[in-house]
């Protein structure tokens, strides 16, 4: 570390001082009390430009660092880099969860290749705890070029209103774009606000992957399960217990952490504005599936999908690999899956979310559902050809078919028949289902081959 050069006495005065990095830990830690790391550490004649502290929040432990935008601009340097570093040192070491508040200019150029060797060490940090402890980053202001990186490399990013997250200069880089884009699970109206919803996901979270998820007191809703994803969601977790995350980005889907019966879940559900997944819908239900693995925390899933988006524009965009990636985070999650059909589940799409072995440990379905291995229109067209070749209108003759067919073969009931699911229920009791599954599973163990790591399409 640099020589201090300026006057002990002024350069204690100066950490003793209030800013707003300070003032933004108050909000994150219980009682806006915590304690401070490192509070001389110096850059040359300047503090280094961000506070490391520790304290407890929702009364668990919890390192974080807030980036001081007044010292050199909270511009990166080596002394400020050895600060964060020892915040994710010992959060390895106590399995506690770090919150980093980003608000900097960028590297500190005086520094040189000092600043690169910098960000490259904390890249490695945090790559090391991922999945370890989690790790939220909190956008409070500019936060560009590899400090972008190091924010979109924690578990969930949430961006203040008037803050921007960009890797190069982009006039475009604010919150609303970050939340339309995924970069941002979830956007706030200022700094205050951020830094009090990195809380509330908090609450969600495990103090590491080897903690058991939280469990809290609850309310249960009191209205059957039905409708759109938000309405189902609120019909089947507790009252005033759901955060939803990438609410703006995959418009077809809707992913949440919120809590069923007291214990913290992952809920996924389709059909949140329209019936077809797209590419970016995989990628979002994909990455918040692998989160809720990283940390044990089960995963309920609603079902109620047409399939896949397709056409000749989603081929030529390899919209494939999204949906194989989608699938292959379901497949590879360890944690507790269940899934519920709730209303339309066809062919590749239920394989992917609600198929029993792989995908879902347990699988059921309304008595309203309709589960088939193609669209009902288009089986319709290759099991009715006949009956529709001698029909006196083929569009209202096939969707007669249609219907029929999604009666008969695309019954919930008779899928259970089949093996495909595992029970059936009633909208009024899906959550007692889910709740009974739950339960039933929470000694589940896995052992997977031994590897380096599986081979998911990016």
């Amino acid at each position: 570390m640099a020589e201090i050069k300026s006057n002990p006495a002024e350069l204690a005065a100066l950490a003793a001082a209030d800013s707003t990095a300070k003032k933004r830990l108050t909000y994150l830690y219980d009682e806006g009390r915590y304690t401070e790391l490192d509070a001389y550490a110096a850059n040359g004649d300047k503090l280094c430009g961000a506070v490391t502290a520790f304290g407890y929040v929702n009364g668990n432990a919890c390192y974080a660092f807030s980036q001081d935008v007044s010292v050199n601009y909270g511009a990166l340097n080596r002394a400020q880099a050895e600060k964060l570093a020892k915040v994710y040192d010992l959060a390895a070491k106590t399995g506690v969860p770090v919150v980093g508040i980003y608000d900097s200019c960028g590297a500190d150029l005086t520094d040189g290749h000092e600043a690169l060797n910098a960000y490259g060490e904390l890249l490695l940090a945090m790559s090391n705890l991922s999945g370890v402890v989690p790790q939220i980053a909190v956008v409070a202001g500019v936060c560009s070029g590899t400090s972008a990186l190091l924010a979109q490399s924690a578990d969930f990013t949430v961006v203040a209103d008037g803050a921007e997250l960009y890797f190069s200069p982009n006039t475009g880089a604010n919150s609303d774009s970050a939340a339309k884009n995924g970069t941002a699970a979830l956007t706030a109206p200022d700094d205050m606000a951020a830094v009090k919803a990195a809380r509330t996901l908090l609450e969600k979270l495990p103090m590491n992957n080897l903690s058991p998820v939280p469990m809290y007191e609850f309310e249960a809703p009191s209205a059957p399960a039905a409708g759109d994803a938000v309405s189902l969601a609120k019909a089947v977790l507790d009252v005033n217990s759901i955060t939803e995350v990438y609410a703006d980005y995959g418009s077809a889907s809707y992913t949440a952490l919120a809590t069923l019966s007291g214990a913290a879940v992952g809920f996924v559900a389709t059909n949140k504005t329209r019936s077809a997944l797209t590419a970016e819908d995989c990628t979002k239900i994909a990455r918040f599936v692998r989160t809720c693995d990283a940390f044990a925390i089960p995963v309920i899933t609603a079902v109620d999908t047409v399939g896949f988006e397709c056409g000749d524009e989603c081929e030529a965009a390899g919209d494939v690999k999204s949906m194989a990636k989608l699938a292959h985070a379901y497949a590879e999650a360890t944690t507790i899956k269940i899934s519920a059909v709730t209303g339309k589940a066809y062919g590749a799409a239920f394989i992917a979310l609600a198929g029993k072995g792989a995908n879902a440990d347990l699988s059921y379905a309304v008595n309203t559902a309709v589960i088939t291995p193609l669209a009902p229109i288009t089986a319709a067209e290759f099991l009715y050809h006949d009956e529709l070749a001698g029909a006196d209108d083929p569009k209202e003759k096939r969707l007669s078919l249609a219907a029929r067919y999604a009666a008969e073969e695309g019954s919930p009931f008779a899928a259970a028949e089949k093996g495909c699911i595992d029970g059936v229920t009633t909208a009024q009791g899906l959550r007692s289902t889910l709740v009974s599954a739950v339960e039933i599973l929470a000694g589940k163990r896995v052992s997977r081959l031994p590897k380096k790591h599986s081979n998911i399409q990016l």
